[in-house]
């Protein structure tokens, strides 16, 4: 049974799965790749790369994996890497028990990305909308801010940012979180072969020449009315 649940909510293409592989090296603690991805798929019926195979890999009763996440395994923390967009038609009453971390993105970035793979993104697939409610509402409750973390910064200065964002989070500093061995991990979800090419690639944070790609113009609408969510919740991040 973990002592903390750290509960990542970002966006798509924002470095998640890095930060999920980063935790990962961790000997205190356990990951979980976007436990309700299966739900989410029913929920909305939209047509993602792999989605039988997601379907027919994982549980998506929500209310079930909500439970697992407290009784889940025998590391101090469990580190879940949910997708903000996911988070619906559901009783987030568990968003009380857990520690949320906000991961962001600027939206040129993450929306020249996600195109690579789904050819007109929407705001709903990109979730920075969903983001910004989500983050109210634990404010309205906490009556404070939750921990938010700029992949951009978490790319300019990996070693100081990790170290920023573990004492934030209240949690022992750990040099091995700044790297990995490249290919596939255990963790990974079904859907890895569609969406995790680049982290498979990687052994650490760092910029790679695909994060200066070009905002494809049918996105343009779409970064613009992005943007000012991104703003909104950039003002609250862990700064450098």
């Amino acid at each position: 049974m973990p002592s903390k649940v750290i509960h990542l909510i970002s966006g798509p293409r924002n470095l998640s799965t890095a930060l999920m592989y980063s935790f990962a090296q961790r000997s205190d603690t356990t990951v979980i790749d976007e436990p309700f991805y299966a739900h989410y798929l029913l929920s909305t019926g939209i047509e993602h790369p792999g989605r039988e195979e997601t379907l027919a890999s994982m549980s998506a009763d929500h209310k079930s994996i909500q439970d697992s996440f407290f009784t889940f395994g025998d590391s101090p923390l469990l580190f879940l890497k949910d997708m903000a967009h996911h988070l619906i038609d559901m009783d987030l009453s568990f968003l009380d028990r857990v520690t949320n971390l906000f991961l962001i993105r600027n939206p040129h970035q993450l929306i020249a990305s996600f195109a690579q793979v789904i050819h007109q993104p929407t705001m709903q697939d990109i979730g920075l909308e969903h983001e910004w409610e989500l983050f109210k509402q634990i404010v309205q409750h906490d009556g404070r801010p939750p921990v938010i973390l700029d992949s951009g910064d978490l790319l300019a200065e990996p070693e100081l940012m990790l170290e920023k964002l573990c004492q934030t989070l209240d949690i022992p500093p750990d040099r091995a979180m700044e790297s990995w061995e490249a290919g596939p991990r255990p963790e990974d979800g079904t859907w890895a072969k569609y969406w995790y090419k680049g982290v498979h690639e990687s052994t650490g944070f760092a910029r790679r020449p695909s994060s200066t790609r070009p905002l494809p113009k049918q996105c343009q609408e779409l970064y613009e009315e992005a943007l000012p969510y991104y703003q909104k919740l950039s003002e609250f991040a862990i700064k450098i």
